[in-house]
């Protein structure tokens, strides 16, 4: 599988970040052509209990790398792209890589 990983910093405004990300952005990503699954993490803190300058990991599977390149063309992805940098383009970094799921 190939995945794009979205990490996200923590927002000024948890509250409007949270409506907009559940409400306007995730429907916008499960419409991308390819996606096989969607898993979205709301950090805690790290490891020790301590707070982390991390806020939630959302992590988008792909069949194989083919796949992710070609969704990353869609339309779709564009929309999403767009919603991403209006709401998020500071606060997130993007990731992809080779997942082994076992």
């Amino acid at each position: 599988m190939y995945k794009l990983v979205a990490l996200y910093r923590q927002p000024e405004d948890k509250k409007a970040f949270d409506e907009h990300y559940e409400s306007v952005h995730t429907p916008l990503v499960k419409k991308i052509p390819g996606l096989v699954k969607l898993e979205v993490t709301k950090i805690d803190g790290d490891a020790m209990g301590k707070a982390s300058k991390f806020y939630l990991l959302a992590e988008m599977y792909f069949e194989d790398e083919e796949s992710f390149q070609k969704a990353m063309t869609s339309p779709e992805n564009r929309a999403t792209g767009k919603d991403l940098m209006s709401f998020a383009g500071d606060i997130v970094q993007l990731m992809t890589g080779e997942a082994s799921v076992e």
